[in-house]
């Protein structure tokens, strides 16, 4: 038996590595190859596995390995800081989407409880997938991904009341421990148990463990911990997932829960994938082909069901009617969570044999088309906005009307538009206050716009890709527009519009990879900070000093690094303007901008007194102050606190000068 067990473990690996590589290439998700893997090695398939009892109790490993990492990734902190999409956009969504394919349900012909046992499989998506979409197109910090997050984290804690309903559903109330009430009951214990763990012993022996600095003992005290709750919950009546994910949950509130997910993730995905080569080895490949349109039809079904209600809820919460269409056909699919309620379903009598096989598929099909929907996304939600019957005040979201752009942000001029408000427009926002710059920022979350307003933040809601928003903050009139968020896409539509809108604006856009930086400065921006290069500088910077090299020295370098690569990745606009072609053409030349602080040593001083051109090699070629700009100023000119000067040299003269700037500099004799 044994011997037969780890053929077949064999044959699972050895199949699912070869599917994998292939599903990578062709951007499949990789759960559908484990799910592939099993309908081919699956009695129903090549028959090549025989120990198909043996892998579903190590399968069942996995689902619990599965919600314990979803409860020990859990952070309170976290989830209260987005508890109104989590709550309000989650529970909206789970519920609208059981609500709907409980009463279709109904109309097929089943009865109440399988038909509300279906719509808790349909109501899940699948938070593996999403995610690693999100993650490849660079979307977890934009709103789409906000939202989508959040109400995939409703999704797997609603997993866990949706377990424990099941046998109630089902009429087996004796299987899990007699009422509802008294179900409850014991969940409540087993909650408050689990609560004070968290807060009192489990830290301690965690503590204990840990100074040993073991990190076997640390593994094998994990694993203790967790079955332990799961088999409690089990022995007084409850369910192994919910001991398991209260067991997480326990770890999460510790500081050892990032250690602890490092060690136990390896394992929950070996086991995890076992799970779903489980459920693959279920599904009746001939159903399938004797059924294919069908079952294609009610996956389309699916996909458009899930996809109407998950983007109405994303519209109430206040988003712009582009950001609900990408949440929508993100969040379209079956999850893998669907799966293992399925499972019990199927058990419990729920479901039949037949409505399972189309489950399997249908489920299957539309976790298949998840990459290709998501792909196509952008492109539906742009013929979506276009369409003429659709009302401009609708496409720009529910609370535009009341947080739009107002007659003070309109009749601006001269100004800064920031797009975004999250740490890099924050940072710029702040800077332009303390400096006097008129601004105003557009920022899509309503939440965080309605919050700002009343702290007397210059801020508006809406969406920058459309013509009415960037109209209504008087763009046509502003100096400059600085692109802070992270969502590339859109990034683009934002620079082309803004360029068609304002020929003159000077657009600094704020982007995270060096590729990225070819095609915006194609579109039309002037500036491209890319977050790839800048960071790079920082680690730069920071390993010349632990190697104890000058300050000074390390800024000669950080701007040399600046001056020669910024020159470099500047070549992608095709444009110079005439100051760059100056530093082009003169190689080693560099112009900065530097202000003449209070008490520093020039301030007060003649050009001429300064020596900036004799003693220090540099050329004082203009200076603002306040609104009037001295061009080629002379050298009787006197330098007042305040003025920003236009030097240029080279970058070691422009580095020595810099200090005559400061207020805390002293001359040395």
């Amino acid at each position: 038996m044994e011997a037969l067990l780890l053929t077949d473990i064999n044959i699972i690996f050895g199949l699912s590595i070869f599917i994998l590589l292939i599903f990578y290439r062709l951007g499949i998700p990789l759960v559908v190859g484990f799910l592939l893997t099993g309908i081919i090695v699956g009695p129903h398939g090549l028959g090549a596995v025989t120990s198909v009892e043996q892998v579903e109790t190590v399968s069942d490993i996995g689902v619990i390995l599965l919600m314990f990492t979803i409860g020990a990734e859990l952070s309170l902190r976290d989830l209260w800081e987005i508890k109104r999409s989590v709550l309000i956009g989650g529970s909206l969504q789970v519920a609208l989407t059981i609500v709907t394919t409980y009463f279709l349900a109904m109309k097929a012909g089943m009865d109440a409880p399988s038909a509300l046992f279906v719509g808790f499989l349909i109501s899940l998506s699948s938070t593996a997938i999403v995610l690693k979409q999100l993650q490849e197109r660079s979307e977890m910090y934009t709103p789409q991904g906000s939202i989508s997050l959040a109400i995939l984290i409703f999704q797997d804690i609603i997993t866990v009341p949706m377990i424990l309903v099941t046998p109630v559903l089902a009429g087996s109330g004796n299987g899990f421990g007699g009422s509802l009430p008294v179900l409850l009951l014991k969940a409540i214990i087993i909650i408050a148990i689990a609560v004070l763990s968290a807060r009192t012993l489990v830290p301690k022996l965690l503590y204990q463990i840990a100074k040993t600095r073991n990190r076997e003992l640390f593994l094998l005290s994990i694993v203790f911990i967790g079955l332990t709750v799961a088999w409690f919950t089990a022995y007084i009546g409850l369910s192994l997932a919910l001991g398991a994910f209260l067991a997480g949950l326990i770890i999460s509130e510790s500081e050892y829960s990032h250690q602890a997910l490092g060690n136990l993730m390896p394992f929950k995905d070996m086991f995890m994938s076992f799970f779903f080569v489980s459920i693959g080895m279920l599904l009746d490949i001939g159903n399938v082909f004797t059924n294919f349109t069908w079952l294609l039809s009610m996956a389309l079904v699916v996909l458009f069901l899930k996809s109407i209600v998950s983007g109405a809820v994303t519209y109430l919460l206040g988003y712009p009617f582009r950001t609900a269409i990408l949440v929508g056909l993100a969040l379209g699919q079956v999850g893998e969570f669907s799966f293992v309620l399925s499972k019990s379903g199927l058990d419990l009598g729920l479901l039949d044999s037949t409505t399972y096989q189309s489950f399997l598929a249908v489920s299957i099909i539309t976790m298949g088309a998840t990459s290709i929907v998501i792909d196509l996304s952008p492109r539906v939600a742009d013929a979506a906005l276009k369409a003429p019957h659709i009302p401009e005040r609708m496409k720009q979201g529910l609370y535009a009307a009341k947080l739009a752009p107002g007659k003070k942000e309109q009749e601006l001029k001269d100004h800064a538009i920031i797009v975004g408000f999250g740490f890099n427009g924050k940072t710029i926002s702040k800077a332009a206050r303390a400096s006097g710059i008129p601004y105003v920022v557009l920022e899509m979350n309503p939440e965080t716009v309605m919050r700002e307003k009343s702290c007397g933040e210059s801020i508006c809601f809406g969406d920058a890709t459309h013509y009415p928003i960037l109209e209504h903050v008087s763009i046509k009139n502003a100096r400059v527009l600085v692109i802070g968020i992270s969502d590339p896409l859109a990034t683009r539509k934002i620079i082309d519009l803004a360029r068609k809108m304002n020929p003159n604006i000077y657009i600094i856009a704020r982007t995270r990879f060096l590729k990225e930086m070819a095609q915006l400065y194609e579109i039309g921006a002037d500036e491209v900070v890319p977050e790839e290069y800048e960071t790079s500088i920082e680690v730069f910077a920071r390993l010349l000093e632990r190697y104890l090299v000058p300050r000074d020295q390390i800024e000669k370098f950080i701007d040399e690094v600046r001056a020669d690569g910024y020159k470099m990745l500047r070549s992608y606009s095709g444009e110079e303007t005439d100051a760059e072609k100056i530093c082009t053409s003169l190689p080693g030349v560099q112009m900065i901008t530097l202000k003449v602080e209070n008490e520093s040593y020039i301030a007060g001083k003649t050009i001429a007194e300064t020596q900036l051109r004799n003693k220090y090699g540099v050329t004082l070629l203009a200076i603002q102050r306040k609104e009037k700009v001295i061009p080629n100023p002379d050298a009787s000119t006197i330098l007042i606190a305040n003025d920003l000067c236009i030097v240029l040299g080279s970058a070691e003269d422009t580095l020595k000068v810099r200090q005559l700037f400061k207020s805390d500099y002293i001359l040395k004799p």
